[in-house]
């Protein structure tokens, strides 16, 4: 492959960096890729840290055991060992690099489709930043030819430790007395999540087990599992419904009536738990997080969890500490020790299993269903889903129009009022003359636009969804 930098890889490939790493078609994510994109990688971690190890893990898409033979093979070719972790939750590895100040490469599409994957890059402290992403972009790359050579045996720590990390939080039976519906699907943290919860003494009736790979989206639950849940519950009388993304590191939790609850909500009702003073989250998270008073600082970022680590950055440099962050996708990021769980040792990562264990804890603690402890909420409600296959390119175009012609906007997608506020912060977000919001923004990892809405009900978010959608297809 006759390139010298990273980036003449990406635009002959078409791998490039997401919201939170880089994404492409298998087709595309080739050994020669993959190869390059671990050179570049190793080589901007090596100009700040010093390392003779990377871990690596898996997802369990189809070709995500290849892709990480290629990366391992590149590191031996550089001199450096591959620690393999076998296929465990993306947290997983991140506490293990973190643990041992090393780098670690997680191969994983997440949620988007299987014909597609990726690599997520860890620092020796935490995720790569966008100035990490930029400098590999300028790595010089040498010509080497990849080998099929296996990966090393596994290494069982990293899911050990992370098992133990919650196993800590929660105590040896701290979940004793709860019944709970574990959705496995194709997460690669399916096994982990069931000797978990069943180590803490919750009762675990497992469901809908595949081999084939099922891309579950925590911010747009599908019709199917919606009715899912619903039937679950009538038929097992949970306490809640667990499941997670791909990778293990969103999680999709339900009530004991089957509801599954919005990311924005889970993460809110975690932060109250852990006493976290500090947040902050994406702009398309709910408008509660202010609303319900619980914070002393909340500042809004940009979708990605990049975005988000260097929001808690921003709040720790000013003197904060109780700091975290999560996302509307429901991914928790622990940013410092939380007050009320002091050896619980900052995650600054999106992880699915914190969420789960404190929310369930305070399930078992306080004796109040999930229902309740949402009910107790500000009452405004999202929604959102996106439309497949839609250019980025024609969502951005879009979104440059409208954005200088709210009226235009407005006609196009007929909404129910005027606009009040705009905010661009990512995409373009949009505050109707009733409170209303409408946020539309081209997904950074595939040809998706996606939509959030923010109205006074459940039944009305959905409305205000569907018909939002409908009249964006129509551009598609």
């Amino acid at each position: 492959m006759a390139v010298t930098q990273l980036k003449d890889v990406i635009q002959q490939s078409g791998v490039a960096f997401g919201t939170s790493g880089a994404r492409g078609l298998v087709s595309a994510l080739t050994d020669e890729v993959c190869a390059a994109y671990t050179q570049a990688f190793a080589c901007t971690m090596q100009a700040n840290f010093r390392f003779d190890k990377v871990a690596i893990a898996v997802d369990l898409r189809p070709s995500s055991l290849r892709i990480a033979q290629a990366c391992a093979s590149m590191l031996r070719q550089l001199g450096i060992e591959a620690v393999f972790c076998d296929a465990i939750p993306t947290p997983a590895l991140a506490l293990y690099a973190q643990t041992r100040q090393i780098p670690g490469i997680m191969v994983t599409g997440s949620h988007i489709p299987f014909d597609r994957n990726g690599l997520k890059f860890y620092r020796p402290d935490g995720e790569i930043s966008k100035s990490d992403e930029a400098a590999m972009l300028d790595c010089e790359l040498t010509e080497r030819a990849v080998d099929e050579t296996a990966l090393s045996p596994v290494n069982p720590d990293a899911y050990q430790e992370y098992m133990q990390r919650y196993i800590a939080v929660a105590g040896v039976n701290g979940l004793s007395g709860l019944k709970l519906a574990l959705y496995q699907h194709s997460s690669v943290g399916r096994d982990l999540m069931q000797a978990l919860l069943t180590s803490l003494g919750a009762e675990v009736i497992c469901l809908e087990r595949s081999e084939s790979f099922v891309p579950i989206d925590t911010e747009a639950v599908s019709a199917e599992d919606v009715q899912r849940g619903l039937a679950w519950a009538r038929q097992y009388e949970v306490d809640a419904i667990i499941s997670t993304d791909g990778d293990g590191d969103r999680p999709l939790i339900s009530d004991e009536c089957g509801q599954w609850l919005r990311g924005d909500i889970v993460g809110l009702l975690t932060a109250r738990a852990l006493k976290i003073d500090h947040l902050a989250v994406p702009v398309s998270c709910n408008t509660a997080i202010e609303n319900s008073g619980f914070f002393k600082q909340v500042i809004r970022t940009r979708i990605g969890s990049p975005f988000v680590i260097a929001g808690m950055e921003q709040l720790a440099a000013g003197g904060a500490s109780g700091v975290a962050g999560f996302e509307a996708n429901g991914g928790f990021l622990l940013g410092s020790p939380s007050p009320q769980f002091p050896a619980l040792a900052a995650l600054p990562t999106r992880d699915a299993v914190l969420p789960v264990v404190i929310l369930l804890t305070q399930v078992k603690q306080l004796g109040q269903a999930l229902s309740q402890q949402v009910a107790m909420l500000p009452q405004r409600f999202t929604a959102s889903d996106r439309l497949q296959n839609f250019a980025t390119s024609k969502s951005q175009a879009l979104l440059a129009e409208w954005s200088v012609n709210l009226d235009v906007l407005v006609d196009a997608l007929k909404l129910p009022f005027k606009v009040s506020q705009v905010d661009t912060t990512d995409g373009l977000r949009l505050t109707l003359t009733s409170n209303q919001i409408v946020h539309l923004r081209p997904s950074g990892n595939a040809p998706e636009f996606r939509c959030y809405v923010e109205d006074v009900s459940v039944a009305a978010a959905m409305t205000l969804l569907e018909t939002t959608l409908t009249q964006l297809s129509k551009f598609a």
